[in-house]
C-alpha cells in the first residue's frame, strides 16, 4: 500500500466519537463512531478501516448531523454539520485506541 492511498486514508476517518451510546454500541454489537470526511462513502470507510486497523468490518453505516443553531439566552451559537459512520466488526475483533 503506498503512502498516498494511506494518507487518504487517514484523511477520510478524522477522530474516534465516544458517547454513551457508541460506548454500548461497542459492548453490545462491536461497533464503533468515526467521525469522517463528507465527502466518504461507505465502501472507502470500509477500506479505510481495514487498512489502518487490521480488522475485518461487516456492516459501514453513515449518519449525516445537519447543522443547527444553540441558543443560551442573547447568545447564539452555530453547530457545524458532520458525517459519522457507525462501522460493525467481525466477532472477536476490536480497535484499540492509542
Amino acid at each position: 500500500m503506498n503512502t498516498h492511498t494511506l494518507d487518504r486514508f487517514r484523511a477520510i476517518l478524522k477522530k474516534p466519537m465516544f458517547s454513551e451510546k457508541g460506548h454500548h454500541d461497542q459492548e453490545k454489537k462491536n461497533a464503533y463512531h468515526f467521525q469522517v470526511a463528507p465527502d466518504a462513502n461507505k465502501v472507502e470507510i470500509r477500506r479505510a478501516v481495514e487498512a489502518l486497523f487490521k480488522v475485518k468490518v461487516v456492516a459501514v453505516n453513515t449518519v449525516v448531523r445537519p447543522s443547527k443553531v444553540l441558543r443560551r439566552g442573547s447568545l447564539t451559537i452555530e453547530v457545524s454539520s458532520f458525517k459519522k459512520a457507525i462501522v460493525t466488526l467481525k466477532a472477536g475483533q476490536s480497535i484499540e485506541y492509542a
